[in-house]
């Protein structure tokens, strides 16, 4: 699988960030919502694995969710890190997980909620940058986006986010950050299985009470 991390371009001419200020807590969402999409789309390299291992984790379910990545990146090694990642997500004919939205919503891939996330694409104004093989519902892809609408760089709505987050993620990504937490090949991505669950638990609860 090529890498899904920045696989995201605007149209030409069209700015990448909103002309409002963005709130501090926008851009912390950003950033979970940034580092859980390039550890789905890549393996790390040392230097990030090194960067998690030194974070300073905050309180609360996200805080211990943190800490517990921190550890287990201060215990990992990129070529492990590289198979580990192989053998969940690529593998021989398959990897051990299927982190398509299409797959956990019907069971088969390149369905119609792809369909629908590429319409939803459209009205934002965004589409995935050429050469890029996974299509858009691939996790890494959907968190991208939420990354951008988080922290104001595509120009929509307030509401866009939320609309997103409940029609393209929420239905399904807890699912499977559940699933990568037990899988059989998980050593290093089971830590990052436990964040993507703790913080799309997070996200739920906050974006129930902005409804």
């Amino acid at each position: 699988m090529g890498s899904v991390a920045s696989a995201l371009r605007e149209p030409a001419g069209e700015a990448s960030v909103s002309g409002g200020r963005v709130d501090e807590v926008d851009v912390l969402r950003a950033e979970h919502y940034d580092l859980l999409a390039v550890l789905l789309g890549r393996a790390p390299e040392q230097f990030l694995l090194d960067g998690l291992a030194a974070l300073t984790p905050g309180g609360g379910v996200l805080g211990r969710a943190v800490a517990e990545l921190s550890r287990a990146a201060a215990q990992a090694q990129a070529e492990a890190v590289e198979r580990e990642f192989f053998e969940l997500f690529i593998g021989v004919g398959r990897g051990e997980l299927l982190p398509y939205a299409s797959y956990y919503l019907t069971g088969f891939l390149n369905e119609r909620p792809l369909a629908r996330i590429r319409a939803d694409l459209t009205v934002l104004g965004l589409a995935r940058v050429d050469g890029m093989s996974e299509p858009e519902d691939h996790l890494a892809f959907l968190l991208e986006v939420m990354a951008g609408l988080a922290a104001g760089r595509f120009g929509a709505g307030d509401t866009a986010q939320a609309r997103f987050f409940a029609q393209h993620v929420a239905p399904w990504a807890g699912r499977f950050f559940a699933d990568l937490e037990g899988a059989k090949a998980a050593r290093f991505y089971r830590a990052v299985g436990g964040l993507g669950q703790a913080f799309l638990s997070v996200e739920t609860e906050a974006f129930a009470m902005d409804a």
